[in-house]
């Protein structure tokens, strides 16, 4: 009993060093936990992948819950079904001419992009073709390498699989995850906690929203006024605006270049009216569903948010780059409410 009560090689009886001794162990604490996001940064964008989703059903859940008062397990039943439906119908009235489309595009750009290299030759400017098909084939090669490494360990489809599939338990259940992370924090922080995370819920839930309602106006917009003039593949390049529009900055000028690319395919006059149509639906998107979201979610810099996009696809592929503005915004969130927080305490 006496040897137990004895120093050991551990004990510092200096209290100043025994507080820096505490310090440092914070310290390093934290230099391992960064390591470990960091070693652990591809599951962990799946699950953030998964929580993402969970507040698009959740959204769609609370939606119906205006107008049908079921409960929540119903609604978010009938938010999936609604889902699956619109996907099986898509895929049955228009996925064969989608394919058809689909296939026909890289031989329209391709002929499209020699078009204008023999067109900037004869005024006079130096290029190769050669070479500007070398550069693209590396691009290509790039991209693709970028987009094969999504998802990383656990790969494309399984991670696609996992995000849905961890998206319908947060949802159905979303208060069994929170307090279960509560939990785990000192009492004192948790309702700080509850605050932050409901906070990041709503915020997330309308930036889904507005997103959503984006790619749906800007697709359906941009198929009916292709169709209208008739232009070439019409009902691929409105599901392409309306995918790519889930990209805030990035997606909608490489959709209106593919727009451009087909329309001119077809003459300067149908070219000029493609043109137009990228203009019409991008203010309409940018000067009234942006703004109406953005009054009530976390407005974001788009500097800020093409800065990440491109940090994140560098580092994660598609998946990063797809997740890039709602994890902004989450930060977004938890650093303004530990701003308020702090507030009591200046001066």
């Amino acid at each position: 009993m006496a040897d137990l009560e004895k120093a050991g090689p551990t004990d510092i009886s200096d209290p100043l060093m025994r507080q820096e001794a505490k310090r440092a162990a914070v310290w390093i604490g934290i230099a391992v936990l960064v390591a470990l996001v960091a070693f652990l940064a591809q599951p962990l964008l799946v699950i953030f992948g998964g929580m993402v989703f969970a507040a698009m059903i959740d959204g769609g859940a609370r939606l119906l819950g205006r107008v049908l008062p079921l409960p929540r397990g119903i609604r978010v039943t009938i938010v999936l079904l609604a889902g699956v439906a619109f996907l099986g119908w898509t895929a049955m009235f228009a996925g064969q001419q989608i394919a058809a489309e689909a296939a026909a595009l890289p031989a329209i750009v391709e002929t499209q992009a020699l078009r204008a290299i023999d067109w900037l030759q004869s005024h006079g400017f130096a290029i190769n073709a050669a070479n500007i098909q070398g550069i693209a084939e590396k691009a290509l090669g790039g991209v693709s390498q970028l987009t094969s490494a999504v998802g990383g360990v656990l790969g494309g489809l399984t991670t696609a699989f996992l995000i849905l599939v961890m998206g319908i338990y947060f949802a159905a259940e979303p208060q069994l995850y929170r307090r279960g992370v509560a939990w785990m924090l000192p009492v004192r922080e948790r309702e700080h906690f509850a605050g932050t995370t409901a906070e990041m819920g709503k915020t997330l839930r309308m930036l889904m929203f507005g997103r959503l309602l984006g790619m749906f106006v800007e697709g359906i917009a941009t198929w009916a006024m292709l169709a209208i003039y008739g232009v070439p593949m019409a009902g691929l390049l409105g599901l392409l605006t309306g995918l790519l529009a889930f990209l805030p900055n990035i997606g909608a000028p490489i959709s209106g270049l593919l727009m451009v690319i087909v329309g001119f395919s077809g003459g300067v006059d149908m070219g000029i009216y493609c043109i137009i149509v990228y203009i019409v639906v991008q203010t309409v998107d940018g000067n009234i569903i942006v703004p109406m979201v953005a009054k009530r979610t976390a407005d974001l810099a788009p500097a800020l948010v093409l800065g990440a996009q491109l940090i994140m696809g560098a580092l994660f592929g598609i998946i990063g780059l797809m997740l890039a503005d709602p994890l902004v915004a989450m930060i977004k969130v938890a650093l303004e409410r530990q701003s308020l927080r702090n507030a009591p305490n200046e001066g």
